[in-house]
C-alpha cells in the first residue's frame, strides 16, 4: 500500500512537470529551440526526459534551448544530488515560510524506501529529483513575462501538498497483476472516449495549424493572472470536436498520444462497413494500427505496447464480463500470444515483424471470440466485452470522471461539467456502467476531490450525489443481481461493489468525526455535511448487508460522540498534565474548568448538529464527561479529610462541573425528567456532602479556638473602660475580632456547602457568647451578701425588759466575712457598669454580625445556586432561620444585663448607702431622719451612672436603682429593727417622703418615664397607707387572716404582724405578746 502511494505521488509530481514544461517550450520565453535527431516537433520529444535547470537557464539568459544537451543533462544529473548552479552562491529558494518553519531538524532523514519500478514506468523511475525541480519552478520570478507573486507560490504549493492527506484514502480494489498504473488507466480511458467519441460522428484528426491554435489557447489559461478575479471564459470548438479537446486537456493528454489514436482508429474502422467504433477492441485496434515509426523513441513505444498488451490481458482473461466455459483453453493461448509480441522486440528486426505479426493476427482471432461472447442480453457481436468486467470497467470510469474537475483550480469543476457528464454516458455500453453504479463511482471521485482541496462546495455534490444512490428496494430486480454479482477481495476480504467504493468515505469520514472536536473546530458547517455523508452512506451499507437500520443512526452519532469527547478529554488531559509543574492550581481543578470549556464548545457548536440525527445527543455528551472527569476525581475525593489548599481548589471547580453539566442535560431532557436520569444514570460526585463533612471539621476546630480565646480574653479582662467614647471592655472587642475573622475565612472558603454548615458555624458562635456571658457574672457577689441580716422580729415596750426566745420569725444573723467584704468593694459601680455596656455593645454588634452572615451567604447562595437542591426542593436559606440564630446567646446576654443592673442598685442602697439608709433612716423617730436627706447622696450615685452608662442603658440601671431604694425603704418599715418604731400619724410623712423619691427618680421629665415610676411606687403605697390606720383595725384584720379569713386592706398576715411590731403602741405589744409572743424590743 505505502508503494502505491509512492507511485501515485510521483506521477502526479510528472503531471505536474510535464504541464510546466510544456508552457516554457511552447511560449515566448525561448527565442529558438533546436529538435534532437530525428524528432520534428515538441510531440516528439519526451518532456520527461528534459533538464529543467537547463530550460530555465536558457530561458533567463536568452540562449538557444538546444533538446539534445537538456536530454544529456538530464540523464547526467541523476547520480548526483539536484543542485541550481544559476545565479549567487547567497541564492536560494523555500517551498515554506521560514517564520513557521521553525528549526531544522537534528535527526537524521528517514530512508528513501526501495521500490522496484515496473517495467512500463523506466521512464519514470529516474524522476527522483522531481521535486527539487518542482521548487525551483515554483519561484522563478525573475523570467521575463512570468507574472506571479509570493501568494500564488504558496498556494501553488499548498495545493500540490494536498494529496498527501489523500494517500491512504483508496478503493478497497484489488491492485492488477499486470501492473497497470493509473496513468495506464487514464490513457486507455481517453482511447475509450475517443471511440465514443468517434461513433458518434465526432471525430477528426486535428492539423498542425489546429494544434498550434488550441496549444496558444490552453498556454493563455495556463498563464493567467491570480489577480482576474473572475475565471475568463475560454474559447473552445462548439459540439464533441470541442468536448473532446476538453477532455484531453482536462486528463492531461499529450497531443502525440491523442493523435495516434484517433488515427489509429480511424484507420482500424475504414473497410469495416456498418461497425460502430465503440464496438472495436480498441488495444487490440491501436497495436494494429499504430506503426513503431510514429514514436519518438522505442523506449515510448514499448510503454505504449505494454499498456494495450495489459489491457487485454485484464479485460479479456483477468476481469471477464462473462465466464469462459469452453473457451477456457483459449486464455492460455491468448497469454501466450501477448508474451510472444512483447518478446518480438528483443528480436532481429525481420524476425521480429514477422512474429509481431503472426501473432497479431492470432491474437485477433482469439481475442475477438472472447470479446464478442453475449452478456446483459445483448446480442453477439452487439457489444464488444474487452472493458466492461468489474473492477476493471469502474476504475477506468473513475478516470474519466476525474475530467470534471478544473485541471488549474481542482476545487472547482469545470464550465463544461454538464457537457462532460451527458457524454460519458455514451462511454456505459463500452464500461457495462448503469445508473447506479454512475452515481456511485461519481460520489467517489467528488468525495476523493474533496480529500484532496477541502473545498466544501464539492462536499455539497457529494452529498446530492449519494442521494441519487437508489435504495435496495427502488432498483430493478435485474440491476440487484447485477449489483450483486460486482464483488471483489482485498487482502482476504470480500467487498460488494458498494463497499469497495463507500467504505473507504465511511472510514475517512467515521475516522474524522470520532475526533470531531480536533478537526471541525473552525469548520463545523463542514462536520454538518460530514455527518450526512456518514448516515447516508451507513444506510446504504447496513442495508447492502441486510441488517435493521431503525437505530443505526443514533448509535453511530453516540458512537462519534463518546470516541471525539474521550479523546478530547485525553488531549485536554495530557495538555493539563504537561504543564503541571507550572500550574499554579491543582490538576483536577484545571481539568474542571478545561473540561467545562470543552462541553461549552460541544453544546454551542457540535451537539445543534448532531441533534439533528440523535435528539439526546447533549445528554450523552455530558454524561460521559462526567464519567470521564469523575473517574479522575473520585480517588481525590475518597482520600480527602480536612480543608487543605487542594480540596480548596478541587471542590469547586468539580461541584461548578457537575452543576453545569446537569443544566447542559436538563435543557436536552427538560425539568420533569433531568432529576430521574441523574438519580439513575450518573453517580453523582457528592462533592457538597463531602465538603459539608470537611467544612463541619473545620467550623468544630475554630469554634474550640475561638472558645479558647474567648476565656483567654475573659481572664484578662479588667473591666476598665476602653475610653471614654468606647466605654465597654477590652475583651468583648477581642472576642469579636477572632468570630469575625473565622466567619471570614469560612466564607471565603471556595468549596460547595449547605445551610447547615452555616447554621453549624451560627450556633458555635451562639455558644461562644453564652460562654462570654457566663464568665462576665462568673465573678460577681450575689444579691444576698449585700443586703445585711433582717433583724430579730420585737415589740414595743416602755423599759428595758428580758428578751425571749420566740419559735416564729426567728433569722439567723449572717456576718459577712472579710474576703468577701474585698470583692464586694472591688467590684465598684464603674466596673459593674463598664460590665453592663459590654454586655450591650456584644448585643449589638451581634445584630450586625447576623446581618453580615445573612447578606453574605445570600451572595454565595446566588453564586453557588445548586440545581440538584432546587430539583430536589431541598434548598433552605439562612433567612428562614435567622431570627433563631443566636437566640441563646441573646436571651443569656439581656438576663445577664437585667442581673447586673439589679446588683448595682441593691449594692448601692445596701451596701455603699447602707448607713445613712438601711441603718440610719427613720431611725427612732421618722421626724428625725427623713428621706430627703439621702436625695443628695442618691444624686451624686446617679450622676455618677449616667456619666459611665451607654445612653440606650441609663433607664435600665436607673430603674434597677430605682428598685433597690424602694426596696431598702420596705426594709426600713417592715424589718427596720427595734430602732423604728412608727405612729399612724407617720404615714403622712412616708407618703412625702415616698413622694420626694419618685420626682427625684422621675426628675421633671429628664428621668425614668413617670408611668415607669408610678408602677414600681405602687406596691410600697399600700404598705405606708396601712401605717396610718389605728392599731385595733390591724389586730382584728391580722386576727381575720390568721383564721384563713381575707384582709380587707388586700395583704397578708406577715406584713400586717410586721407592721405591729413597729408599732409605738401598748395594745399592739400586749397582743403580739399573747397571740405570737414576740419579745419585747431591747432598744
Amino acid at each position: 500500500m505505502e508503494e502505491e502511494n509512492i507511485l501515485d505521488l510521483l506521477q502526479r509530481y510528472r503531471r505536474d512537470r510535464h504541464v510546466l514544461l510544456n508552457f516554457i517550450l511552447s511560449g515566448s520565453l525561448i527565442k529558438k529551440v533546436v529538435m534532437p535527431p530525428g524528432a520534428v516537433s515538441l510531440d516528439d520529444v519526451d518532456i520527461d526526459q528534459v533538464s529543467i535547470d537547463y530550460v530555465l537557464n536558457c530561458a533567463k539568459k536568452g540562449e538557444t534551448l538546444d533538446l539534445s544537451e537538456a536530454i544529456r543533462l538530464y540523464h547526467d544529473s541523476l547520480d548526483y544530488p539536484s543542485m541550481s548552479n544559476t545565479g549567487s552562491i547567497e541564492e536560494f529558494f523555500l517551498a515554506t515560510k521560514p517564520e513557521s518553519s521553525g528549526p531544522s531538524p537534528t535527526r537524521m532523514p528517514p530512508p528513501v524506501p526501495v521500490t522496484t519500478p515496473l517495467p512500463i514506468l523506466t521512464s519514470l523511475s529516474k524522476s527522483q529529483s522531481f521535486q527539487s525541480s518542482h521548487e525551483q519552478e515554483l519561484t522563478v520570478d525573475d523570467i521575463e513575462d512570468f507574472e506571479d507573486d509570493e501568494e500564488e507560490v504558496d498556494n501553488f504549493i499548498i495545493a500540490r501538498r494536498q494529496p498527501n492527506n489523500a494517500s491512504s484514502f483508496l478503493l478497497r480494489l484489488p491492485s492488477f497483476s499486470t501492473g497497470i498504473t493509473d496513468d495506464d488507466l487514464r490513457e486507455t480511458a481517453y482511447e475509450i472516449l475517443v471511440a465514443c467519441a468517434g461513433a458518434a460522428g465526432g471525430l477528426i484528426v486535428p492539423s498542425k495549424e489546429k494544434k498550434k491554435e488550441k496549444k496558444s489557447k490552453l498556454m493563455r489559461k495556463l498563464a493567467r493572472s491570480k489577480s482576474e478575479n473572475v475565471t475568463p471564459q475560454t474559447q473552445h470548438v462548439p459540439g464533441l470536436v470541442g468536448l473532446l479537446e476538453t477532455l484531453r486537456a482536462q486528463l492531461e493528454i499529450s497531443e502525440s498520444l491523442d493523435i495516434r489514436t484517433r488515427k489509429g482508429l480511424l484507420n482500424a474502422l475504414a473497410g469495416k462497413v456498418g461497425k460502430r467504433m465503440d464496438n472495436l477492441l480498441v488495444p487490440l485496434e491501436l497495436l494494429c494500427c499504430v506503426s513503431r515509426t510514429e514514436f519518438s523513441d522505442k523506449k515510448a513505444y514499448l510503454r505504449w505496447q505494454k499498456r494495450q498488451l495489459n489491457m487485454l490481458e485484464e479485460g479479456l482473461i483477468n476481469h471477464p464480463v462473462v465466464g469462459f466455459g469452453e473457451l477456457g483453453r483459449k486464455t492460455i493461448e491468448l497469454r501466450n500470444l501477448l508474451r510472444k509480441i512483447e518478446e518480438s522486440e528483443s528480436l532481429p528486426p525481420s524476425a521480429g515483424e514477422i512474429q509481431r505479426t503472426e501473432c497479431l493476427r492470432a491474437l485477433r482471432e482469439i481475442a475477438s471470440s472472447l470479446a464478442e461472447r453475449p452478456a446483459r442480453g445483448d446480442l453477439t457481436g452487439e457489444v464488444c466485452h474487452w472493458a466492461d468486467g468489474y473492477p476493471l470497467n469502474v476504475r477506468l470510469y473513475e478516470k474519466m470522471l476525474c475530467s470534471v474537475f478544473d485541471i488549474l483550480d481542482e476545487g472547482k469543476l469545470t464550465e463544461e461539467v454538464e457537457e462532460i457528464l451527458e457524454f460519458l454516458k455514451s462511454t456505459w455500453r463500452i464500461l457495462g456502467i448503469t445508473e447506479t453504479i454512475h452515481d456511485t463511482c461519481y460520489a467517489w471521485v467528488l468525495f476523493r476531490q474533496f480529500v484532496i482541496t477541502g473545498e466544501q462546495e464539492i462536499l455539497q455534490f457529494v452529498i446530492e450525489q449519494l442521494r441519487k444512490i437508489p435504495l435496495k428496494e427502488q432498483r430493478g430486480p435485474q440491476e440487484r443481481l447485477h449489483l450483486k454479482s460486482l464483488s471483489c477481495s482485498v487482502e482476504g476480504e470480500d467487498f460488494t461493489f458498494f463497499r469497495s467504493f463507500l467504505s473507504p468515505i465511511q472510514k475517512w469520514v467515521d475516522k474524522k468525526l470520532e475526533d470531531y472536536h480536533l478537526h471541525f473546530s473552525e469548520e463545523p458547517a463542514v462536520m454538518a455535511e460530514m455527518v450526512t455523508v456518514a448516515m447516508i452512506i451507513r444506510r446504504i451499507l447496513l442495508e447492502e448487508s441486510e441488517q435493521v437500520v431503525d437505530v443505526a443512526d443514533r448509535d453511530q452519532i453516540d458512537a462519534y460522540i463518546s470516541s471525539s469527547v474521550k479523546s478530547g478529554f485525553a488531549r485536554i488531559m495530557q495538555a493539563i498534565e504537561a504543564k503541571a509543574d507550572k500550574a499554579h492550581e491543582h490538576v483536577l481543578a484545571s481539568l474542571a474548568e478545561e473540561t467545562k470549556k470543552l462541553l461549552k464548545k460541544d453544546s454551542n457548536i457540535f451537539l445543534p448538529i448532531l441533534s439533528k440525527w440523535h435528539q439526546r445527543a447533549a445528554v450523552v455528551s455530558a454524561s460521559l464527561l462526567h464519567k470521564l472527569y469523575g473517574n479522575k476525581l473520585r480517588p481525590f475525593v475518597d482520600h480527602a479529610e480536612h480543608l487543605t489548599e487542594d480540596v480548596v481548589s478541587v471542590f469547586p471547580a468539580a461541584e461548578s462541573l457537575e452543576q453545569y453539566i446537569i443544566s447542559v442535560i436538563g435543557s436536552a431532557l427538560g425539568d420533569d425528567d433531568v432529576e430521574e436520569y441523574c438519580r439513575k444514570r450518573l453517580t453523582l460526585y457528592q462533592v457538597e456532602d463531602i465538603s459539608g463533612t470537611l467544612v463541619l471539621r473545620w467550623v468544630n476546630s475554630q469554634l474550640e479556638r475561638i472558645i479558647g480565646w474567648v476565656k483567654r480574653a475573659i481572664q484578662q479582662e479588667v473591666w476598665d473602660p476602653i475610653s471614654p467614647q468606647q466605654r465597654h471592655g477590652s475583651s468583648i472587642v477581642e472576642v469579636y475580632r477572632i468570630i469575625e475573622e473565622t466567619v471570614d475565612q469560612f466564607f471565603a472558603l471556595k468549596v460547595p456547602m449547605r445551610v447547615g454548615e452555616l447554621n453549624s458555624l451560627c450556633r458555635g458562635l451562639d455558644n461562644a457568647f453564652q460562654v462570654y456571658t457566663r464568665h462576665v457574672l462568673e465573678k460577681l457577689v450575689n444579691i444576698e451578701d449585700l443586703v445585711p441580716p433582717v433583724p430579730v422580729l420585737t415589740r414595743y415596750k416602755k423599759e428595758t425588759g428580758i428578751t425571749a426566745f420566740v419559735k416564729k420569725e426567728v433569722t439567723n444573723v449572717r456576718l459577712t466575712d472579710e474576703r468577701k467584704s474585698n470583692e464586694i468593694n472591688a467590684l465598684s459601680t464603674i466596673k459593674l457598669c463598664v460590665r453592663l455596656n459590654t454586655l450591650y455593645y456584644a448585643i449589638t454588634q451581634l445584630n450586625k454580625l447576623e446581618d453580615s452572615i445573612e447578606e453574605r451567604w445570600m451572595r454565595k447562595e446566588h453564586e453557588n445556586f445548586n440545581i440538584r437542591r432546587s430539583m430536589n426542593g431541598k434548598s433552605r436559606s439562612f433567612v428562614s432561620n435567622k431570627n433563631n440564630a443566636f437566640n441563646g446567646c441573646r436571651k443569656d446576654i439581656n438576663a445577664a444585663i437585667d442581673r447586673i443592673c439589679e446588683l448595682a442598685g441593691t449594692k448601692i442602697i445596701f451596701w455603699d448607702l447602707r448607713e445613712p439608709f438601711i441603718e440610719n433612716l427613720y431611725k427612732h423617730t421618722v421626724s428625725q431622719s427623713r428621706l430627703d436627706a439621702l436625695i443628695d447622696a442618691l444624686d451624686v450615685v446617679l450622676n455618677e451612672l449616667c456619666d459611665i452608662i451607654v445612653e440606650p442603658l441609663r433607664d435600665r440601671i436607673v430603674t434597677g436603682l430605682l428598685q433597690a431604694s424602694l426596696d431598702g425603704l420596705l426594709r426600713v418599715i417592715l424589718d427596720g429593727g427595734p430602732s423604728r418604731v412608727f405612729l399612724p400619724n407617720d404615714a403622712k410623712l412616708l407618703e412625702d417622703d415616698l413622694e420626694v423619691l419618685k420626682e427625684f427618680f422621675v426628675s421633671g421629665g429628664d428621668g425614668l418615664p413617670r408611668g415607669t415610676v408610678e408602677n414600681l411606687v405602687a406596691r410600697i403605697r399600700p404598705i405606708i397607707n396601712l401605717l396610718g390606720y389605728e392599731t385595733r383595725v390591724l389586730i382584728d384584720d391580722l386576727k381575720d387572716v390568721s383564721q384563713g379569713g381575707k384582709s380587707k386592706f388586700g395583704t397578708d398576715s406577715k406584713t400586717l404582724l410586721r407592721i405591729l411590731c413597729h408599732r409605738r403602741d401598748s395594745e399592739a405589744s400586749q397582743f403580739l405578746k399573747k397571740q405570737f409572743r414576740i419579745p419585747k424590743s431591747a432598744a
